[in-house]
């Protein structure tokens, strides 16, 4: 069964899911771009590691620390026989464990310097909240914005702190930001939300070079189709994270009616 969403699908950015998405779709785009950018250009899988920790980790199956109280005894009557006080009960508790996240994002490299031209980034949670790992992405982003390198930067999850621009018109559910080392600090922002079709956008390269246009809908499309997420996703649920009320309506109202959900 084909994706039903006629953009992105929200259910795709369940902690569970997301992972397998990401790593798809970097696949994707590397099956894509690289016989078009050939042979001028290649395409590289890079990988970059996360540290994490305790109550900001990330892995699924890795709670939040957490405290089980212990059950309240019975009061016992009052007695004037000394009693010796009884030992603590232990609780159960959880200890921080160190954890290593691996984030891949690609390089559009020119055959004949090496030189990096362009760097294509698919956010994860990890990058969208406080701590190492958006740290870290925000040190790298900041580096590329000081250089003539290109950043092409998806974000495909509602949930978490955008990455900052400047000048744009609002708040949406999903981006993509194109920035041409050429043309900063004007960037092309494509911002568009749960209902919309996901926009396609030209590949930044070199100066005089025919730019692949990148569409990202055909490719989250393969994504769904070749991991058969429809086996896996139960439509009946709410997503994860959760949607606000005009968004429920309107998903309930598009699942209805492909009668992947009763009324």
């Amino acid at each position: 069964m084909p994706n039903p969403f006629p953009g992105m699908n929200p259910y795709l950015e369940h902690p569970e899911i997301w992972p397998g998405i990401h790593l798809l779709l970097i696949s994707e785009l590397t099956k894509c771009l690289s016989p078009q950018l050939r042979p001028k250009y290649r395409v590289a899988v890079e990988v970059r590691l996360y540290e994490t920790a305790g109550e900001k980790s990330l892995l699924v199956g890795i709670p939040d620390l957490t405290v089980k109280r212990s059950q309240a005894t019975t009061k016992q009557p009052m007695s004037n026989v000394a009693v010796a006080p009884s030992p603590t009960q232990p609780q159960t508790v959880q200890v921080p464990l160190p954890e290593t996240i691996k984030q891949g994002y690609l390089e559009v490299r020119e055959v004949a310097t090496g030189e990096v031209v362009t760097v294509i980034e698919i956010l994860s949670l990890i990058n969208k909240r406080s701590g190492e790992g958006r740290d870290k992405y925000e040190t790298k982003r900041n580096k590329i914005f000081g250089s003539s390198t290109h950043l092409v930067e998806i974000d495909l999850l509602r949930k978490g702190q955008p990455m900052p621009v400047y000048h744009s018109n609002g708040q949406t559910h999903y981006r993509i930001l194109v920035s041409r080392g050429d043309r900063r600090p004007q960037a092309d922002l494509y911002a568009f939300n749960l209902p919309d079709t996901i926009p396609s956008f030209p590949l930044p390269l070199k100066s005089g070079d025919q730019e692949p246009l990148v569409d990202l809908q055909v490719l989250l499309s393969n994504v769904y189709d070749q991991a058969s997420y429809d086996l896996a996703i139960d439509y009946t649920q709410e997503p994860v994270p959760p949607l606000l009320a005009d968004d429920r309506v309107w998903v309930n109202t598009l699942l209805t009616e492909q009668q992947l959900r009763s009324h």
